[in-house]
Formats: C-alpha cells, sequence, structure tokens
C-alpha cells in the first residue's frame, strides 16, 4: 500500500473536488462559475499531491511547453468568461501533458474486473489500444 503525507492526502481531496466541478459544470451546459472553481481546485490539488517544484517542472518542461500553453490558456478563457472554448483548448492541453500517462491507466483499467471486460469489446478494444500507446499521438 502506498503511503501518502497529510498534505497529499488532502491535494487528493481537492483534486477530487475539482475533478467533480468539472465534470458538474459540464453536466450543467458549460456553467462558467462551477468550471472555474473546477480548474482552480485540479490545479491546487495538482501541486499539493506533488508539491510545488514538481508541479512547476511537470508544466513547464521544454517539450511540454505547448501543451502547458493550451492547458492553462484554457483555464483562463474559462475563466473569463469563454466556457466551451476554454474547455476545448483545456482538454486539448489536458491529453498533450497527461498523454504519458495514460498507458498506465489502461493497463491499470483493464485488471479491474467489471472495466476490463467493457475495455476488452472489439469495437472499444481498438480505440483503447491506440490511447493505450499514446506516446506518438500529436
Amino acid at each position: 500500500m502506498i503511503s501518502l503525507t497529510d498534505s497529499q492526502k488532502i491535494g487528493m481531496g481537492i483534486t477530487g473536488f475539482g475533478v467533480f466541478f468539472l465534470f458538474f459544470g459540464m453536466i450543467l451546459f458549460f456553467d462558467k462559475a462551477l468550471l472555474a472553481i473546477g480548474n482552480i481546485l485540479f490545479v491546487v490539488g495538482l501541486s499539493f499531491v506533488i508539491g510545488l517544484e514538481r508541479t512547476f517542472r511537470f508544466f513547464f518542461q521544454k517539450h511540454k511547453l505547448k501543451a502547458t500553453s493550451f492547458f492553462l490558456g484554457g483555464v483562463f478563457v474559462v475563466l473569463i468568461g469563454w466556457p466551451m472554448v476554454g474547455m476545448v483548448l483545456e482538454i486539448y492541453g489536458f491529453f498533450l501533458l497527461f498523454r504519458g500517462f495514460f498507458p498506465v491507466v489502461v493497463g491499470f483499467i483493464r485488471r479491474i474486473p467489471v472495466l476490463g471486460y467493457l475495455l476488452n469489446l472489439p469495437g472499444i478494444s481498438g480505440i483503447v489500444d491506440k490511447v493505450g500507446e499514446s506516446n506518438n499521438m500529436v
């Protein structure tokens, strides 16, 4: 079992609330306030989980500057009041930033009983396999 410090536990909770607010904001037809709160909570929670210095190093690596600019630009666009455009920019930036983690996530989800079965269905498995080998995306 992985042991977490208290600040990492708080960060997991804050990140979870951020994802919840983002999801809820999208369900409620891209509500500006909920998306803005979700964005702020997600970024703050991430910095609590991995630390401020590592968060800064993660976002501002040379090969991730394009992805970071799309992600943070999307957050800014949502905060100024254009939620649809901001979320499109943000999702694109998110996929560029975290594409290295997708093979690990897909492998983990495939080991979960019900979700693994769903990911191995004929139509879905081809898409999941492409996402799982996402290092050569974009």
